[in-house]
């Protein structure tokens, strides 16, 4: 009977070791289930912070699109009104151009009726020329018949 108490205690006090054993891995595990538990915990508050921030830059990203979409469509009106700007100054240009050259045909005829007139004036200056010699040879033939006027008168009443 003291044998097997002693066996007993034995066995008990091998239980007792193993109990603690098993107890000390037990608050191991279960520190290193804390442990688990935080960093868990920690890797989803990380996660979700990770989440909240590509959101934003999501939302961010988005207002730059859209801006971005906006500036686009201004800049493409701008075009078309800078390409109707540029036709219309192409126009202006080439009627501009031919403007030019009917002026320079305008000026040529200009010119050609300036040499006509000149000659005209030239012309009508040596016509002039000739009519007030020939009015002066006139007013010469008058006085002449005059003088003989006043020769017959003096001769009729000399008679």
């Amino acid at each position: 009977l003291k044998e097997e108490n002693a066996i007993l205690r034995s066995k008990i006090n091998k239980l007792q070791i193993l109990s603690e054993t098993q107890a000390d891995k037990m608050r191991k595990l279960e520190k290193k289930l804390e442990e688990n538990k935080i960093k868990e915990e920690k890797e989803a508050q990380d996660l979700e912070a990770m989440v909240q921030h590509v959101e934003q830059n999501l939302q961010l990203m988005t207002k730059r699109a859209a801006k971005a979409e906006n500036s686009a469509a201004k800049l493409k009106q701008e075009n078309a009104q800078l390409q109707a700007e540029l036709r219309n100054s192409r126009l202006e240009n080439e009627a501009l151009r031919a403007g030019q050259a009917g002026l320079a045909a305008a000026k040529q005829n200009a010119e050609v009726a300036l040499q006509h007139l000149l000659q005209v004036t030239t012309s009508s200056r040596a016509s002039l020329r000739q009519l007030l010699s020939g009015a002066e040879s006139l007013q010469l033939v008058a006085e002449l018949l005059k003088s003989i006027d006043r020769i017959s008168e003096v001769s009729e009443d000399g008679q």
